[in-house]
C-alpha cells in the first residue's frame, strides 16, 4: 500500500462505473491511497487486462471509501462501429479508400497496434481519437515488411461515444481522420491533447531518411526499392512518390463539435522521430522527446499561445555531473532557428532534397563536422548548405552540428507537473549512445551512464530567465534546467529470468514508455512497453514515494499504450488505457504461460487482436446532481 496525498484537488460523488457512497456534496479529499494489484499469477490473469487494485479515498470529515479498480474495453481494433464500413484499426489510402492485405482477399489491412488516445467533451459531444501505430502482422501471421515495406501508413480513427448513468462509455459513431492534405500519416505513436482542446499526434521516423531515399532514387528512380514503397505504393497509389519530409513532422488534429476534422503539420517544431510532444502551461513551450537510439532532446518556443505554426527550436546540450542513479545533469539549450510552418512546408513542396541542405563526405575534411545522430554505427561527416532547411528538416543531423547532445536511447513519453514545474521523460533503455564511451561526434560523450536495459524516469525541473549558448534569451518561464532520476523510477535488471521469464524486478518499472501526470490526483501514471515483464504494468506514482504502486497488469506480451487521465467526464473520471501486439512472448516450458497463450489466442484472435479501453473505479471530480 502506498499513500498519495491530494492537496490540490476536490473529489466529487462517483468514479466511473462505481458510486462513492456516503460523500457530501462539496466534500474535499484529503489522501487518496492506491492499494498494489498482485503480479499475475494464473494463465486467465496473464490472457487479459487484469487488476485486483484498489482506491481508497478519505475525506475532509474523516469518512473513508474505497473502490477497486477494473478494466472496460470500449472496443478492439477489430471492432466495426456505427456506419464506418471498416473495422476501428483500418488504414486508408490518400483517397480514404481501405487499404487492403494482401493475405486476406476482400478484407481490409487492420493495425493491431492502437496507441496515442484522446478522449474529450467537444460541443457536448464524447469523442475519442486513437492513433495506430504500425502492423505487427498480416492476417496470415507473416510479417508486412517484406511484402509491403517498412513504412505504412497509419492511421487515426474518430469514435463518438455516449455515457451512461453510471459513466460506462459506449461507441456509437465512428470516422478515420483524413491525412491526404498533409501527405498522409505514418508510424502514429504517442500523442498528447493541447490545452487549447486539440489532439497532437505523433510520427515516429526510424526510416525516412532523406539522405539514404534520395540515393536509392538515384539507382531505381521509381521508388520501389526505397524504404518508402509502401507509402508510394498503398497510400498514394503510386501516382507520385512519398515524399521522406512528409514523415517526422508533429500532425494537429482540431475536431468540430459535428464530427469534422482539420490536420495541420508543424514544421516549425523541427522533423524527428517523435514519440510524443508536452505541451507546457504557458501554451508556447514545446519539448519533443524522439524514439530510437542516438536522438537529441528539442524544445520549441512558439511566437504566440495556442499557435504552433512558427517560433524558435532549441536541442539540449548536457552538462553531467554524476553517473549514480541514471546520472544527474545540468542542461543547457542550443538555438537551432526560427520560422514558420508555412516557410518550410513551402521548401518541402518545391522538393528540396537532403543533397540541397548538406553537403557530405566519407572521412574527416576541413569545414566539415562529425555526427552520429540517429545512429551508433557509423560517424556522419557534414557540411550546412541552408541552416534553416537542416534545423527544421534535419533537426537530427543539425543538432549534432550545434554541439546538441544526440545520445538520448528510446526517448518515450512525457509529462508535466505545474506545481511542482517539473517535466517527467521516461527513457525505456538506458544505453548505447547514453553509455559511457559512446559519443555524438562533435557533441562528445555527454551522457556516461552504466547501462540500464529496463530504464528509468528522469525529472527535469524547469525555470525561466534561461539563455541559450549563444548567450540569448530564451522566451519561457518552462525551459528544462537539469535532469535526474527520483527515488523509485529507476528500473532493476535481473541476472537471470524468474520462472515467469521476467528479466527486469517484478516490483520495479521496466521499460517505462507512457507517461502521464494527473495534476488532480498528484499522481505520475506509468505504462510499460516491455519485453522484461512478461506481463507489461501500469503503474501509479507520486514524489516521495520509495517505488511505484502496480495498478494493472496487460496480456502477455502486450505494451501498455494511449496512457491519459480524464478526471472529469460528465461526473466521472477515466484513465484510458490500449494494449497493443498482444501475445508477442516467448513461454518457454512454464505450463501456466503455455496454457496463457492458448488463452490469448482465443480471446485475442492469434495476436491480431487488440483492445482500447479505460480503467475504472477512479475517483471522480465533478459534484453529484443528487
Amino acid at each position: 500500500m502506498s499513500i498519495i496525498t491530494l492537496s490540490r484537488a476536490t473529489l466529487l460523488g462517483t468514479c466511473a462505473g462505481i458510486a462513492f457512497g456516503h460523500v457530501a456534496i462539496g466534500q474535499s479529499i484529503e489522501k487518496v491511497e492506491w492499494v498494489g494489484s498482485d503480479a499475475p499469477a494464473t494463465a486467465e490473469q496473464f490472457a487479459d487486462m487484469w487488476t485486483n487494485a484498489r482506491v481508497r479515498v478519505t475525506y475532509s470529515d474523516g469518512v473513508m471509501n474505497e473502490s477497486a479498480l477494473g478494466y472496460d474495453m470500449l472496443m478492439t481494433n477489430q471492432t466495426v462501429v456505427g456506419n464506418n464500413a471498416s473495422p476501428s484499426g483500418a488504414i486508408y489510402d490518400e483517397n480514404m479508400q481501405p487499404i487492403a492485405d494482401p493475405t486476406a482477399k476482400g478484407k481490409p489491412l487492420v493495425f493491431e497496434t492502437p496507441d496515442g488516445t484522446m478522449l474529450a467533451n467537444i460541443g457536448g459531444k464524447i469523442f475519442h481519437l486513437a492513433n495506430f501505430e504500425y502492423d505487427a502482422m498480416l492476417a496470415d501471421g507473416s510479417s508486412p515488411d517484406d511484402a509491403l515495406g517498412p513504412v505504412l501508413p497509419s492511421s487515426v480513427v474518430l469514435t463518438q461515444l455516449v455515457q451512461d448513468a453510471s459513466g460506462k462509455l459506449t461507441p456509437v459513431s465512428q470516422q478515420p481522420v483524413d491525412f491526404s492534405s498533409v501527405g498522409g500519416i505514418a508510424v502514429a505513436c504517442n500523442a498528447t491533447v493541447t490545452p487549447w482542446g486539440t489532439f497532437l499526434s505523433s510520427e515516429e521516423n526510424y526510416d525516412a531518411d532523406a539522405r539514404k531515399v534520395e540515393a536509392d532514387r538515384m539507382a531505381d528512380p521509381t521508388g520501389a526499392t526505397d524504404v518508402l514503397k509502401g507509402m508510394t505504393q498503398l497510400y498514394h497509389g503510386n501516382r507520385k512518390l512519398a515524399n521522406p519530409y512528409h514523415r517526422g513532422v508533429l500532425p494537429e488534429i482540431r475536431v468540430e463539435p459535428n464530427g469534422a476534422t482539420i490536420v495541420i503539420k508543424h514544421y516549425a517544431v523541427g522533423r524527428g522521430a517523435y514519440e510524443m510532444a508536452q505541451i507546457m502551461p504557458d501554451q508556447r513551450t514545446v519539448l519533443g522527446a524522439h524514439d530510437g537510439t542516438n536522438k537529441p532532446l528539442t524544445l520549441f518556443v512558439a511566437d504566440r499561445a495556442g499557435d504552433l505554426s512558427s517560433g524558435t527550436l532549441y536541442a539540449a546540450k548536457l552538462d553531467q555531473q554524476s553517473a549514480e542513479n541514471g546520472g544527474t545533469f545540468a542542461i543547457q539549450w542550443v538555438r537551432l532557428g526560427h520560422a514558420s510552418n508555412a516557410e518550410i512546408s513551402d521548401r518541402v513542396e518545391a522538393g528540396i532534397k537532403f543533397s540541397d541542405i548538406f553537403e557530405t563526405s566519407d572521412v574527416a575534411a576541413d569545414g566539415f563536422v562529425e555526427t552520429m545522430a540517429e545512429t551508433d554505427k557509423s560517424s556522419e561527416f557534414l557540411k550546412v548548405k541552408d541552416p534553416t532547411a537542416a534545423a527544421f528538416l534535419e533537426t537530427m543531423r543539425y543538432a549534432g552540428v550545434r554541439g546538441a547532445s544526440t545520445e538520448f536511447r528510446k526517448a518515450e513519453g512525457m509529462a508535466f507537473d505545474p506545481a511542482t514545474g517539473t517535466a517527467y521523460l521516461a527513457i525505456s533503455d538506458i544505453g548505447k549512445g547514453m553509455e559511457e564511451g559512446k559519443g555524438s561526434g562533435v557533441g562528445g560523450d555527454q551522457i556516461r551512464l552504466s547501462g540500464m536495459k529496463s530504464g528509468a524516469v528522469f525529472a527535469l525541473p524547469t525555470g525561466s530567465a534561461q539563455m541559450d549558448t549563444d548567450g540569448a534569451a530564451i522566451d519561457s518561464g518552462f525551459v528544462p534546467v537539469s535532469m535526474h532520476v527520483p527515488a523509485g523510477l529507476m528500473g532493476q535488471d535481473l541476472a537471470e529470468k524468474d520462472e515467469f521469464g521476467n528479466t527486469a524486478a517484478l516490483d520495479s518499472i521496466a521499460n517505462p514508455d507512457n507517461i502521464y501526470w494527473s495534476e488532480p490526483y498528484n499522481t505520475l501514471f506509468i505504462g510499460e512497453d516491455s519485453g522484461m515483464h512478461t506481463s507489461n504494468f501500469l503503474w501509479a506514482w507520486q514524489p516521495g514515494l520509495s517505488a511505484p504502486v502496480r495498478l494493472m497488469s496487460a496480456p502477455a506480451g502486450a505494451e501498455l499504450t494511449g496512457l491519459r487521465a480524464i478526471e472529469n467526464l460528465g461526473g466521472h473520471a477515466y484513465v484510458t488505457a490500449n494494449a497493443q501486439h498482444v501475445g508477442d512472448f516467448d513461454p518457454g516450458d512454464n505450463s501456466v504461460l503455455l496454457a496463457a497463450k492458448v488463452l490469448i489466442n482465443e480471446l485475442w484472435d492469434n495476436g491480431q487482436k487488440a483492445p482500447l479501453g479505460y480503467v475504472t473505479g477512479l475517483p471522480g471530480l465533478s459534484r453529484p446532481t443528487n
